[in-house]
């Protein structure tokens, strides 16, 4: 038995060195009504909104601004008036958030000011309802003041962002070790600044979802669909482009799908109407390559922080699906349209696959940035599609 632990031991920490998961945050302390359990109320309400935040950036408890307990017939209420920090981690990044380094000032910081309502019965605590105001921590005219060659930010839909964000998706997209088509899930930023070198400069993070389309085969990169969040890898890109030259550097951090399973002969890839980048618990179960979660070169902050980057993908879990034409294009965010595709798995193996969808996207009033929702999530408008459609 001895020699049987041995054998396995390297591939244990293979496993854990490859995924870190050897050091995982510590367990969420339990919420009372006691009036010093602000902590523990609020790390749970930080943990709440990192399991429901899926588009964006990650972000990360910095203060707790107030926190009030009443009591009531079966336990208690308790208000949190908290304080948030982006982190430079996105979403797909499987990295706990805890684990995530903040963003810098240079490197245009993002707060987020939330109002946490949680309610305590039984020695059970559930949060009923949060709202955050998310906003940069420095107006471009402050940053100026501060840091006047420090980049700023602008529209995540910025035409000429888009132009340099489109020229990267098919620079990751020519390199021939990609078995699978890559599409855009979402712009997690533009930065731009002006150098009297090469002018108009454009520095974009991306984040790429695998489709079903194979790689170096004639296709149409609008109707490639995401492959289900379990089974697609992600790529996490940064992006440098200037109006004189063109693109730039373009340096990759990818992360292994959380499903490698192989699948049976005859059986294609399930068909997956919604996409979002992590599990329901939050985490996709590998860790990133590196301490901040991703590589790339972006500007020039005034801290002089840089990136790593340019690593290759993992070996694909197996081979990818027959193409599909026909379907509708992904959209800014990834989601793929519903497609009329007659053939595929029967519906067992579809659920069989499918995760737990809850991706709702909102809008704040500063486009340049991603905001946390409000939740709960409000409803979606129209008729509910029937089990068999929402597969």
């Amino acid at each position: 038995m001895y020699l049987s632990i041995m054998k396995r031991l390297p591939i244990l920490l293979l496993l854990c060195s490859a995924a870190l998961l050897c050091s995982a945050a510590p367990a969420v302390e339990p919420v009372t009504c006691s009036e010093d359990g602000g902590a523990a109320a609020a790390r749970m309400a930080a943990h709440h909104i990192d399991e429901n935040h899926d588009h964006g950036y990650k972000f990360k408890l910095k203060e707790i601004k107030g926190h009030k307990v009443e009591k009531v017939d079966d336990g208690c209420d308790i208000e949190l008036q908290l304080d948030l920090q982006e982190t430079t981690c996105h979403n797909i990044n499987p990295k706990h958030f805890e684990d995530c380094t903040i963003r810098s000032e240079s490197q245009r910081a993002v707060v987020a000011n939330c109002s946490v309502r949680i309610h305590v019965a039984n020695s059970a605590a559930k949060v009923k309802n949060y709202h955050c105001d998310t906003r940069q921590e420095k107006t471009n005219s402050e940053m100026a003041r501060i840091c006047p060659d420090c980049p700023s930010l602008v529209s995540l839909h910025d035409p000429d962002g888009m132009k340099s964000v489109k020229a990267a998706v098919q620079r990751v997209n020519e390199n021939a070790t990609n078995q699978n088509y890559y599409v855009l899930r979402e712009v997690g930023r533009i930065k731009i600044g002006w150098m009297s070198s090469t002018g108009m400069n454009y520095w974009a993070e991306i984040a790429l979802v695998e489709s079903h389309c194979r790689n170096g085969t004639r296709i149409v990169p609008e109707a490639c669909r995401p492959l289900c969040p379990d089974r697609a890898r992600h790529a996490f890109c940064q992006s440098s482009y200037s109006s004189s030259q063109g693109l730039g550097s373009v340096e990759c951090d990818y992360y292994p799908a959380t499903n490698s399973t192989a699948l049976g002969d005859g059986e294609q890839e399930p068909l997956c109407r919604h996409h979002h980048g992590r599990d329901h618990d939050g985490h996709s179960g590998r860790g990133p390559p590196n301490h901040d979660g991703h590589g790339g070169r972006g500007p020039p902050d005034h801290d002089g922080h840089g990136g790593r980057g340019g690593r290759s993908p993992p070996d694909h879990h197996g081979q990818g699906p027959p193409e599909h034409h026909g379907q509708a294009p992904a959209d800014h965010d990834g989601h793929g349209g519903r497609g009329g595709h007659a053939d595929g798995p029967p519906d067992q193996e579809r659920q069989r696959h499918r995760p737990p969808f809850h991706r709702f996207h909102c809008h704040g009033s500063d486009t340049a940035i991603h905001p946390i929702c409000p939740w709960p999530h409000p409803e979606p408008r129209g008729p509910r599609l029937k089990p068999k459609e929402e597969a």
